[in-house]
């Protein structure tokens, strides 16, 4: 009797040891308190800085009427390219991941651009007529008809063809962003080796996880102390995908 108690007993302590080893390493090499790298995640660049001081440099240059950055910014609001980051976790703190530029949402910026650019133009082209004495009609349709006549086309296009170049070209943002490879997370660093054409090449940046936000630094050599400070460098914020 004692004998069926006593091997009763270890089989229990068996049985709940290896629930216990297996929820472990569960844990350990899968749940990462919540807070593993798996899943779609997805950057809005944000373009609408750039874009601005950009477009103000340009009318400085031609003389155009004074204008202020904040005034440009004010034409220039939320624009944004979209880039997708999918981790794939294969072992603790490791994984495959595979980061892309949409053409689309670099196209629909470009355009937006432009649009918000062609509007601050067509302002400043009617305040510079009426400076000089202009008496014909300043609103908007009658100084995209002038913009025509004079340049036989419209100011969007004109802007475009002979404007500056108020965004990073797509390739440039692609050689920037995009690549595959494979990734190790370890100690508030995110290390990524992508394949570049049979070559490895590695970037090393800090990252912090804050709920369904993923934030990236400049690389490791460049980030300053105390990760945790509003002020360090950020590269660009993730959002994960709600069904992740």
């Amino acid at each position: 009797m004692r004998k069926t108690i006593k091997n009763a007993v270890v089989t229990l302590l068996l049985l709940t040891l290896t629930a216990a080893t297996a929820l472990l390493m569960y844990l350990h090499f899968f749940a990462s308190g919540g807070k593993g790298l798996s899943g779609e995640w997805t950057a809005n660049l944000d373009m609408t800085e750039r874009a601005a001081v950009t477009a103000l440099s340009w009318l400085q240059d031609i003389e155009a009427v004074s204008v202020s950055l904040e005034d440009m910014e004010s034409y220039m609001q939320k624009l944004t390219i979209q880039v997708n980051l999918t981790f794939e976790q294969t072992a603790h703190s490791e994984g495959t991941f595979h980061c892309k530029v949409l053409p689309e949402s670099y196209d629909a910026c470009y355009q937006a651009a432009y649009e918000a650019f062609a509007m601050a133009f067509q302002d400043l082209l009617a305040e510079r007529l009426r400076m000089a004495g202009y008496t014909g009609s300043t609103d908007k349709e009658a100084i995209e008809v002038l913009v025509t006549e004079t340049f036989g086309m419209s100011t969007v296009s004109y802007l475009m063809a002979y404007g500056p170049g108020l965004l990073p070209s797509l390739e440039d943002l692609q050689a920037q962003y995009e690549g595959s490879g494979t990734y190790e997370a370890a100690e508030d660093i995110l290390t990524r080796q992508f394949d570049a054409g049979g070559t490895a090449v590695t970037k090393a940046e800090y990252y912090i996880r804050k709920g369904s936000s993923l934030i990236l630094t400049e690389e490791t050599g460049a980030a300053p102390a105390g990760l945790c400070s509003d002020d360090y460098p950020v590269l660009y914020t993730l959002k994960q995908s709600p069904e992740q």
